[in-house]
């Protein structure tokens, strides 16, 4: 006769052996731990600050800044607020990362392509820039680089002139713009209506070519559109053709628009430097997608063009854009060296304002708090681009 064995029920379990609930108790005293941890080291904090008559908070925002900043996208004069300071070096942080951004994608494409090309000597010339470039420190490179611009350079009266209305001199790249005209507004207007078009237009070509097989040619209209409608608007207006050209004057040019020789040392330096990561990124991508699929679609009379496009870059993508969005805020990050060759983005003007009011740990958490919300936006935003095209499997 078998003897029934009582096992306990799982709810009669000490707490002790539970792991569940050991993991709630254990989150509850890491997150008091936590609260007192920065519950102490706020009020040491405020303790030592007002011991030495250190006034807080950010009511100095408010306070004429009292210096001037030499390059600014918007009005801005020493007689302007502190926070209207901070919002110039912000600015000037974006305007470098945005671009460093875009022209690195380009660049380290095209690198990572060449790594792979038949032709040995793309091949030789592409690998030797990204060990040449990966294994120099950036801050080098931006000394480098601005000691070019401002050293190697001519003076204004003895500046490059490749072209007409071009110069290049160790003030920097000065050009010539097309002169104010409100035919310029409506050719944005019709540049955002483009893309705008190519949107919905993107996606019903790819509902036909489900349906039917049949590819549209997106890419030549998608050229035609963008290119096309400005174009349209120019044309309509008058076709304007009045150019603000940059005419020396004493010892500088007036007129046109001038890139100091600090952006193009800091941009150049971020740009030859990110790149060559990116380069390897791409690499890795397009190698990671079997040869037999490429083979496959020469097989069934696919075009290169169209080969890259349908078969290897939606599968390449899923290795590349995780990598990339790195690569993305190491460039977002490194644009704080700008403070070193004299660019002033955030942190350079950040750190005058913490010299003038004293205010250094406010200036701190808002030097923190921006480059928290500049790599929170660029992760986001590549999160949601890896997701969208994220290949799902039916």
């Amino acid at each position: 006769m078998t003897i029934p064995i009582h096992h306990k029920n799982a709810k009669s379990i000490s707490f002790w052996y539970d792991p569940d609930k050991r993991s709630i108790l254990y989150q509850i005293g890491a997150a008091c731990l936590f609260t007192f941890v920065a519950w102490y080291l706020v009020s040491n904090t405020l303790t030592n600050l007002e011991r030495q008559s250190i006034s807080t908070g950010f009511g100095f925002l408010n306070k004429e800044a009292a210096f001037e900043i030499g390059e600014s996208l918007i009005p801005y004069s020493a007689v302007d607020r502190y926070g209207k300071a901070l919002l110039v070096g912000v600015l000037n942080t974006l305007l470098v990362s945005f671009t460093g951004i875009a022209l690195t994608v380009i660049l380290g494409t095209f690198i990572g392509i060449a790594r792979l090309s038949k032709n040995w000597l793309v091949k030789k010339f592409a690998a030797v820039y990204i060990e040449l470039f990966q294994d120099i420190p950036v801050l080098l490179q931006l000394f480098f680089w601005y000691a070019f611009f401002n050293e190697m350079l001519p003076s204004p009266k003895d500046a490059v002139n490749p072209i007409k209305g071009v110069f290049l001199c160790n003030r920097g790249l000065i050009f010539g713009i097309p002169q104010s005209h409100p035919v310029y507004g409506y050719m944005v207007i019709a540049f955002i209506i483009a893309v705008i078009i190519l949107v919905f237009l993107k996606k019903w070509a790819r509902k036909r070519q489900n349906a039917t097989g049949r590819i549209f040619p997106f890419f030549k209209t998608a050229a035609a559109l963008i290119v096309g409608l400005p174009l349209v608007c120019w044309l309509l207006g008058g076709a304007p053709m009045e150019m603000n050209l940059p005419e020396l004057k004493g010892f500088n040019f007036k007129g046109g628009v001038g890139v100091s020789p600090e952006f193009m040392a800091l941009l150049l330096g971020l740009v030859l430097y990110t790149a060559a990561f990116v380069a390897e990124v791409v690499r890795a991508g397009i190698q990671s997608v079997s040869k037999g699929q490429t083979e496959a679609a020469m097989a069934i009379g696919l075009k290169p063009g169209q080969i890259l496009n349908l078969i290897v870059l939606p599968q390449a993508l899923r290795v590349i854009i995780p990598p990339l969005t790195s690569q993305m805020l190491n460039l977002t990050k490194n644009s704080s060296l700008a403070v070193a060759i004299g660019y002033p983005d955030f942190v350079s003007v950040a750190g005058t304002v913490i010299n003038q009011t004293g205010q250094a740990i406010e200036g701190v958490l808002l030097i923190m708090l921006v480059y928290l919300v500049f790599s929170l936006s660029t992760s986001a935003f590549m999160n949601w681009y890896n997701k969208k095209m994220a290949i799902i499997e039916r």
